[in-house]
């Protein structure tokens, strides 16, 4: 398998170099056949990543120690259900992840390349392929996966414990693919600008691509942070780490990005802008990918200490500098065919939105590489602590999901004072109405007292939606409301899947809220038998059983919780001990419902039988698991085929209100 492993790079690197030539030379001289040939390389390196990544799952499986990356990762008794996880735990495994991920979107993206960007989709090819050549020129030279041993160990190291989880089977591989898949979109825009494309062409395929990639990157970030909640034993699920930082900036800037590609396709403004978001929200990719793989920042997310920083630096300098250069190079192509005819618009509310991202991102940055920034200019390393981004970007985020509920109620072009009371009157009432529930009920505290008030301005206003369109469509067709409901989100689904969309931003919202500010949090030490009171909570220890297994001893803790007096369940948490590792792992013991997380999780085990548990009651936290699946689901529907009807381009002439958004 090392053999095969090694020769399928290889041939990677010819394939993916060839295209690059080949699409350059084919277009300059203007000899399609070639052109052709150099695109259809794509899918034939897409079937040789195939079988080379197949190569290292099956030494994996195998436990073929003779290959450093198997050993270093894997042991004998590793169960075979780790694999997968075990293949992208480290470097040079998940860089052969990446350059697989990047092959098969690119395949996706230029099979189904629309037509209007035919003239320019040699260039598309280039720029993926420029991109996929670097990573694999990367693995063969600095970092290959195949690389053997002189002498092969009777064993390996083992998988480190924190990716023995659920999560770990989907969080990487989302994160890696989004990050990547940000070259999609970036490929379409740079192909645009140098083919001296002075249209809007590329922007359904930037859209496309860049939902897809958001997703991604989304649920990935929802899913590492339910890995930190269930093992990590903090009882939270967001640090503020840089990694975890690395992964939240390019999300941010592709949010941004989305939004105002909409505008583009619409309006015919904001062509500039799109190049400078797309560039950005790709730079902060590479920069990302740059963090986890010997950045100068350290983190718990990273793969440690590699050789690899100062080549992904370099990269990253040309990532950004490049794109730069051939914006300006291309300026004069970018005018806007429209202008901003008021600042009392959705296209101005977009604008303020993109700000709103960016500055987020820029708070983000700027405290995680400010350590690096100290050190430099005293000698002396600042770290910036979680209460410097909770303080900075909790406001901002406010002033977003503010704008979440008022921009979609906004018409097109112009409105008026009046037109905007009537829209958010409604809402404004209900958020008012809650507050003064909330207060009435004895919570007191500003800052969630305005975002619960903004989330409910933000629902009513997206049921309100729902509900006019619902009536007018019942009243035209007589149809019976849930099909009407149905029709009406089938009939324009890049708008409904948006409002989906923002529904499971609410949810996040919910849980981020409710665990931040009304969390109730313990440490104590409990014998068996002993009970101790947490809110409305009865805690009893009821004892631990340790299991040994082949590569760790477990610590199973059961407990018994009383609400009131009354028996409610019975929790096991758990915490295991890996001596090849020298270190402990948690799984907590959950009982999550729509109101609270009673949260218990072992941190030590006594010589006496006692065991110290950290227990919580986090308000809310099931809505930010729930807004995960909503997420997904809004994206499949606004990225659906919309069914093209006769009355299409009549409608496109109509005059453009509230209920017409395409968001």
């Amino acid at each position: 398998m090392a053999n095969l492993g090694a020769i399928g790079l290889y041939i990677a690197l010819v394939l993916s170099s060839y295209s690059v030539i080949g699409s350059l030379i084919g277009k300059s001289i203007g000899i399609t056949a070639l052109e052709d040939s150099a695109r259809r390389a794509i899918y034939v390196l897409l079937l040789v990543l195939f079988i080379t990544t197949l190569s290292l799952v099956i030494a994996f499986i195998n436990r073929d120690f003779q290959i450093a990356y198997v050993a270093a990762h894997s042991n004998l008794a590793m169960p075979n259900i780790y694999t997968w996880v075990a293949f992208y735990a480290g470097n040079e495994g998940s860089l052969l992840f990446i350059a697989f991920a990047l092959s098969l979107l690119s395949s996706i993206a230029i099979c189904l390349a629309p037509g209007r960007t035919k003239e320019t989709l040699a260039y598309t090819v280039t720029v993926l392929m420029l991109v996929e050549t670097f990573f694999l020129a990367v693995m063969i030279f600095m970092a290959n996966p195949f690389e053997t041993l002189p002498l092969t160990p009777s064993d390996g190291e083992g998988i480190n414990p924190l990716l023995t989880h659920f999560g770990m089977f989907f969080h990487p591989p989302a994160l890696m693919s989004g990050l990547i898949g940000l070259t999609i979109p970036f490929s379409f825009a740079m192909a645009s600008l140098i083919g001296k494309q002075n249209n809007d062409e590329w922007a359904d395929a930037g859209r496309t691509w860049g939902i897809i990639s958001w997703v991604l990157l989304a649920s990935g970030l929802l899913l590492g942070s339910w890995w930190a909640y269930t093992i990590l034993g903090w009882g939270g699920f967001w640090f503020w780490d840089p990694v975890e930082n690395a992964a939240f900036m390019p999300w941010l800037a592709l949010t941004a990005f989305i939004h105002s590609i909409m505008v583009q396709k619409r309006r015919g403004m904001f062509r500039m802008w799109n190049i400078v978001l797309i560039n950005v929200a790709f730079g902060l990719a590479l920069y990302g990918m740059f963090m986890n793989r010997g950045g100068p920042v350290p983190s718990v997310h990273s793969f440690g200490a590699s050789d690899l920083g100062l080549v992904f630096l370099s990269f990253l300098a040309v990532g950004i500098l490049v794109p730069f250069l051939i914006f300006f190079w291309r300026y004069n192509l970018l005018k806007s065919t429209q202008s901003l005819d008021s600042m009392l618009s959705r296209e101005a509310a977009f604008l303020m939105n993109n700000l709103l991202f960016l500055g987020i991102a820029f708070v983000t940055l700027w405290g995680t590489v400010y350590p690096l920034i100290s050190r430099l200019g005293s000698g002396e390393e600042i770290t910036v602590a979680r209460p410097f981004y909770d303080q900075v970007n909790g406001p901002l985020m406010l002033l977003l999901i503010l704008l979440m509920g008022i921009g979609p109620l906004i018409p097109w072009r112009q409105a008026n004072i009046s037109s905007i009371k009537r829209a958010l009157l409604f809402p404004t009432i209900s958020g008012a109405s809650v507050i003064t529930i909330l207060i009435f009920l004895g919570i007191h505290k500003m800052f969630p007292l305005v975002g619960f008030g903004l989330c409910t301005i933000v629902f009513t206003g997206i049921v309100t939606e729902w509900v006019r369109g619902t009536k007018s469509r019942n009243r035209s067709s007589q149809e019976i409301y849930p099909l009407a409901f149905l029709k009406l989100v089938i009939a324009n689904r890049p708008r409904y899947g948006g409002y989906i969309v923002h529904l499971a931003v609410l949810m996040v919202a919910l849980g981020v809220i409710g665990s931040s500010f009304f969390n109730v949090q313990r440490d104590v030490v409990l014998s068996p038998g002993e009970t101790f009171d947490i809110a409305n909570y009865q805690i009893q220890y009821i004892g631990t059983t340790p299991i040994a297994k082949s590569d760790r001893t477990e610590f199973i803790s059961t407990i018994n919780v009383h609400r009131k007096g009354e028996y409610l369940t019975t929790m096991t948490a758990k915490r295991s001990f890996y001596p090849a590792f020298n270190m402990a792992s948690t799984l907590a013991g959950i009982r999550s419902t729509p109101i609270e997380d009673l949260y218990i999780v072992p941190s030590e085990n006594l010589p006496d039988g006692s065991v110290g548990f950290r227990i919580l009651v986090n308000p809310l936290m099931w809505w930010m698991w729930v807004a995960g699946p909503v997420m997904i689901l809004g994206t499949v529907v606004a990225l659906w085929p919309q069914q093209i009807r006769q009355n299409t381009l009549i409608e496109a002439h109509q005059p453009i209100g509230p209920e017409s958004s395409d968001i």
